[in-house]
């Protein structure tokens, strides 16, 4: 059936814009917002809140925490909580500063920065945080312990037992091959940054274009040619937009001059190069857009909603909701330790406090981007916002000089009235009452 077919069929009552786009009305309510912050911030700071520097550090000190959010996801759809995220992070993070600055070492002989050292040590740091994970799973699971006193208790066991591993002392990580993960010292630069907004452009319009083929294969009403291409238009737009603005932000020259000085080099006179990507920021859109693969088109993803929905029903319908259980905490403690290897990355060491309190920031980020607390409903892409509109409030504060104490009330005002919002929003929809 053609589009002309499907708008005579369809012909009635006019629809606005943001129907016709199909834009979800809640995501749009958090683009405002973010827009909303940014606009007050850039007026307060006279620019320097969008300039190509903040952006470029919001976008890395965003990363390990929209991580953990992903994951989030699945936890509180499932209708459950992890309070104890922040210290997996900061276990996660000490065991593979241990393993790659002592314990591998010393056991095989080799010298600190080896390549494979590093290898085993991400290995060591994925396995730990499964583990710890699908422990949590199992006590929540199969022993039918909420999950609010398991990851209270694991909040308080992993952040000790984090201080234990390294004796409480900081764990100081020079490894070249690590740091390219923390963001700062791992860049792709200009010209590879726009090699890989290209792409990511032309993937974009090839999922669009293929997302219409199928619905229109089936026989699915699809939306006008114009909204199609005005919505590839504004994802396009915000790619290339981003990898441009990232791509202002110039390396400090002295960095410059000990990059060539590390080759033997002597940097050629005037030479001047960009940031561009972080390679933690590319890390963080490969998470997400597997978590959103995995909750739109994998059987496990499906089980997770229709569990959240209704746990009851699910059981029923044949659904192992235990195992569910501890394959989502397992998820979660992986994404734990992939958000610990970026954070102290960026930090370019172990800190005992690493995490401290972050898993106020990931239940918040999820929160506000949608997640209901209720169940059965979240998105990947909400949490991610979710966690950029927090980051850009701390980095906007701390900017014009709020004290620490208030921008703890603004973000606990912030979750409030997201979730006041949000059940205005589910009530208008007569999903609760």
């Amino acid at each position: 059936m053609t589009d002309q077919g499907l708008s005579a069929q369809g012909a009635g009552p006019r629809r606005s814009v943001i129907d016709t786009l199909e834009i979800d009305v809640r995501l749009l309510g958090m683009l405002m917002a973010f827009a909303a912050v940014a606009l007050v911030f850039t007026i307060w700071t006279g620019g320097t809140f969008v300039g190509p520097r903040n952006v470029f550090n919001i976008a890395v000190q965003t990363v390990p925490v929209a991580i953990m959010a992903c994951g989030m996801v699945f936890v509180i759809v499932a209708r459950h909580i992890d309070l104890s995220v922040g210290s997996m992070l900061a276990m996660c993070s000490a065991v593979m500063a241990m393993s790659q600055a002592q314990w591998l070492p010393a056991l095989f002989g080799l010298e600190y920065g080896n390549p494979a050292i590093l290898v085993a040590t991400i290995l060591i740091g994925l396995v730990t945080g499964t583990l710890i994970g699908s422990l949590t799973g199992w006590l929540v699971g199969y022993q039918r312990i909420p999950s609010f006193i398991v990851t209270l208790g694991g909040l308080l066991i992993w952040r000790n037992l984090n201080w234990f591993t390294t004796n409480g002392q900081s764990v100081a990580l020079t490894d070249p091959n690590l740091l390219m993960f923390g963001g700062t010292e791992g860049v792709l630069g200009a010209t590879a940054s726009w090699v890989v907004g290209l792409i990511a452009s032309a993937v974009a319009v090839w999922v669009i274009a293929s997302a219409r083929r199928t619905k229109q294969g089936h026989g699915f009403m699809v939306k006008p040619l114009w909204a199609e291409t005005v919505m590839a238009g504004l994802i396009v737009g915000a790619i290339l937009f981003f990898v441009g603005w990232l791509s202002r932000y110039p390396i400090p020259e002295a960095k410059l001059k000990r990059l060539f000085e590390a080759r033997g080099e002597v940097m050629p006179e005037g030479y001047t190069a960009m940031h561009g990507l972080p390679i933690s920021v590319l890390i963080l859109i490969l998470v997400a857009v597997v978590m959103t693969v995995v909750a739109k088109k994998t059987t496990f993803g499906r089980y997770i909603f229709a569990m959240g929905g209704n746990p009851d029903a699910a059981e029923l319908s044949g659904i192992n909701t235990r195992l569910l259980t501890v394959k989502i905490f397992a998820l979660m403690g992986f994404l734990c330790a992939i958000a610990g290897l970026v954070a102290q990355a960026r930090l370019q060491s172990h800190g005992n406090d690493l995490g401290d309190k972050w898993e106020l920031w990931v239940i918040a980020a999820t929160v506000i981007g949608g997640t209901a607390l209720a169940g059965g409903v979240g998105t990947i892409y909400g949490a991610v916002l979710g966690a950029l509109i927090m980051q850009s409030l701390q980095s906007g504060m701390a900017m014009v000089g709020v004290d620490t104490p208030f921008q703890n009330i603004i973000v606990g005002l912030v979750l409030v009235i997201a979730v006041w919002v949000d059940i205005l929003y589910r009530k208008r929809l007569g999903l609760t009452k």
